[in-house]
């Protein structure tokens, strides 16, 4: 293990975004004997509790991420937090991320919104936009790596907590490799590495493919980012997606697909997904989230590992964090700032997250983040951390979701062969013009 590499993560850690599947879970506790009471907010009333104690008081806390295999762990979080504040019960609602918010944005125009909740990036900036979210300045910070939390602050307020981190790293099939006869992607490599491998590996079989990564938009800002484009200009006034960067981003992603076709087409899919298609032996390299790592160990029955996401003119990785924030509405904002405080930034929570390898937690203490580098595989866990000094924030408006949803369908109409790869930058061009106002 080294420090060093922690350090890293400390100096360079920034705001993205994550979601995962799953089905819908209540968890409640019984509510304990009150202790003795202390302050817990300062004159605002949105402070977090110092001590344990204090009134009894059952707060609401609703999330998306614990959903598909996490809620367990989320629970034995909690069960250590009650040790700590056995005053504050928690009432736990983990639903699933296709039906989550959907159902917030209908709980908040109702007033019925829990005490405290969950937000990925692209519903956050629309929430702290219209009021809805608690100034959480009061919170104990403290332990909290300063740059991440800061991805929360609008204008000097502080409307949300990062709850967790996850990147996006180069994940490869070494067996694949090895009868490929191609040598280990490395830390340096390029989209021009790439192809060539994924070429070799293409040869190999009919139904075996060199390399898979999403069509999507956040696939796509972040490789138009490494060929130098982006989605705005840089006062965010303006819609830069058909610039030649971007062009030059796009026409590589597109090609793997109907031109080399070291990529699956959606037919040669077959209904598969990417990850099912990766454990199945069947692709040599996959784009994805460190999320993915205790599932491949488990289902992977093949040698794995990983490195940094190769580049085109340069590196730029996918960094997603989800924000930790409080109902403005809530009459219990202290007890729902001390519980996200303590979910997000405590080593205790960040022990147990570590150990579960569930994300990792946006915090500054070197040893609990030191201990996942011991977890394995993949072996190479280093790159996580080396990703980070290449991080790339997705470009964030209200109007988020619409302008990934026209992206993602022209890249979509490009990989089917419905229209150019040109055409489809500047429709999406056209249409985010027209739809979004940007001012």
């Amino acid at each position: 293990m080294k420090r060093g590499l922690a350090a890293l993560l400390i100096s360079t850690m920034v705001l993205g975004l994550t979601a995962c599947g799953g089905v819908k879970q209540e968890t409640q506790a019984e509510t304990p004997q009150a202790e003795t009471e202390e302050k817990m907010a300062d004159d605002s009333g949105n402070g977090s509790a110092d001590v344990a104690g204090g009134e009894e008081v059952t707060i609401k806390y609703c999330n998306f991420n614990a959903s598909g295999g996490n809620e367990e762990t989320l629970a034995a979080m909690y069960e250590k937090f009650h040790e700590q504040y056995p005053n504050i019960t928690v009432d736990i609602e983990t639903v699933a991320y296709d039906d989550y918010f959907t159902m917030m944005q209908t709980r908040v125009a109702g007033g019925t919104a829990p005490d405290c909740y969950e937000l990925n990036i692209e519903n956050f900036a629309s929430y702290a936009s219209k009021g809805v979210l608690a100034d959480l300045s009061g919170a104990d910070t403290s332990n909290f790596n300063e740059t991440a939390l800061s991805a929360f602050n609008v204008e000097g307020t502080q409307y949300g907590l990062p709850g967790n981190f996850s990147n996006v790293v180069l994940i490869y099939n070494k067996d694949l490799f090895d009868q490929a006869g191609v040598s280990y992607p490395t830390d340096d490599w390029t989209w021009e590495d790439v192809q060539e491998a994924a070429e070799k590996i293409r040869s190999l079989s009919d139904d075996i493919y060199g390399i898979y990564a999403p069509l999507t938009y956040n696939e796509f800002y972040k490789v138009a980012a490494q060929y130098g484009g982006s989605l705005l200009n840089e006062d965010k006034t303006e819609f830069t997606i058909n610039s030649p960067e971007n062009l030059k981003a796009a026409q590589m992603m597109i090609d793997r697909v109907v031109d080399s076709n070291v990529q699956p087409n959606e037919e040669q899919m077959a209904g598969m997904g990417d990850w099912d298609l990766f454990e199945s032996g069947r692709v040599g390299m996959i784009t994805t989230g460190i999320w993915a790592f205790n599932t491949f160990k488990d289902a992977c029955d093949f040698e794995w590992d990983i490195c940094v996401e190769p580049g085109g003119t340069k590196k730029a990785t996918h960094f997603f964090s989800n924000a930790l924030v409080v109902n403005a509405d809530s009459d219990k904002k202290e007890a729902a700032t001390t519980w996200i405080t303590w979910l997000a930034s405590s080593d205790e929570a960040a022990q147990i997250r570590i150990d579960a390898g569930w994300d990792l937690p946006a915090i500054k203490n070197q040893e609990v983040l030191d201990d996942y580098l011991t977890i394995t595989p993949p072996d190479n866990k280093q790159a996580v951390f080396a990703s980070l000094n290449y991080l790339t924030v997705p470009t964030i408006i209200e109007d988020y979701s619409m302008m990934s949803d026209i992206i993602t369908e022209k890249l979509s109409e490009a990989a089917s062969g419905k229209i150019s790869v040109q055409d489809a930058l500047e429709q999406a061009q056209a249409e985010c013009e027209s739809s979004i106002n940007l001012k």
